[in-house]
């Protein structure tokens, strides 16, 4: 439910973030990202970063990072296609969007867990458009009976039939994000009124520690193109993929969120983007990773925080 001004829980001080910020600043000028799209490096060292194409290597200067913070707005719309449903990203307001993405369900029939379906995605999108608790719509369930090369087309018209609030969507290729922007556009009435009024935003993931991939950084380019919202967000594993400590763990990951925003920014100065995360704590005993831990919930709150010290909207999970 949309709410004005939450008081929040403060788990880092002042002298905290801007330690961690200057600790991201230390690894993105001193060890960098891995960036494998020859294309992505380009833009990077266009802008003045340090580039090793040998080993696909990215430095980024502090100035870069910082400028990029800077051009990032501060203030987002997620438009939808009933305006009632409009959402503002903004300071501290706060906004719920369901949880993604699960691959089986629960047959609310037969009671079979199986795997899920597009007809599932259609269901579960309906009955969150009904949900006065749910502002937003995120993937809640992959359409596993459809070929997987279009399966992210099949959900993203099975979902835009079946909300009218905004939708946030993981699509999987540059081609196959184009088409869904084309539906979208579609709907809004052109491209032009798609990127002033975006019923739709997309979503990606680096891969900790410290690699942006070519799908990841290919989908933050043609969003920064399209001007449409981008969601970077980070999934770190503290004692596997990331460091075991809290504050190592934020450094890192901080990096890689941070990585993904200075490339959209470069390609095409304001773009809205929002910081994302879904850190938790590596189960060492079972080696998996828990979304319901006391940390996952520790560490969201702390990237609440850093997204008000760059003053970028944030969008965290699992809480």
């Amino acid at each position: 439910m949309y709410q004005e001004e939450v008081l929040g829980y403060s788990i880092l001080r002042e002298q905290d973030l801007a330690a961690i910020h200057q600790g991201t600043l230390d690894v993105l000028a001193e060890t960098g990202l891995k960036v494998f799209s020859e294309k992505a490096r380009e833009i990077y060292s266009g802008a003045g970063c340090i580039v090793d194409d040998q080993n696909m290597i990215v430095k980024i200067s502090p100035h870069i990072v910082n400028d990029a913070i800077d051009s990032a707005p501060g203030r987002i719309l997620l438009a939808a296609r009933d305006p009632k449903h409009d959402i503002i990203l903004e300071g501290k307001k706060v906004v719920f969007k369901n949880f993604a993405t699960g691959v089986k369900v629960l047959d609310p029939d037969t009671l079979d867990y199986r795997p899920s379906t597009k007809a599932d995605l259609g269901n579960i999108a309906r009955f969150c458009d009904s949900l006065e608790e749910v502002d937003f719509f995120t993937l809640a369930v992959s359409a596993q009976d459809v070929h997987p090369k279009v399966r992210d087309l099949h959900e993203g018209e099975v979902v835009l039939n079946n909300t009218a609030k905004h939708f946030s969507h993981d699509t999987q290729s540059i081609k196959s994000t184009k088409r869904f922007l084309e539906m979208a556009a579609t709907i809004a009435g052109g491209m032009d009124q798609l990127r002033e009024r975006p019923i739709v935003s997309l979503g990606t993931c680096p891969v900790s520690p410290l690699v942006l991939n070519a799908e990841c950084t290919d989908l933050i380019i043609e969003a920064a193109q399209a001007g449409i919202p981008m969601n970077v967000l980070s999934m770190g594993l503290a004692g596997g993929t990331t460091p075991v400590t809290m504050a190592g763990t934020l450094v890192v990951t901080n990096a890689e969120v941070l990585g993904g925003i200075i490339l959209a920014q470069l390609v095409n100065k304001g773009t809205p983007m929002m910081y994302g995360t879904s850190n938790t704590i590596m189960d060492l005993i079972y080696t998996t990773s828990p979304v319901g831990a006391p940390e996952h919930a520790m560490f969201s709150a702390a990237v609440g925080q850093l997204g008000h010290y760059y003053n970028i909207p944030t969008d965290v999970g699992g809480t």
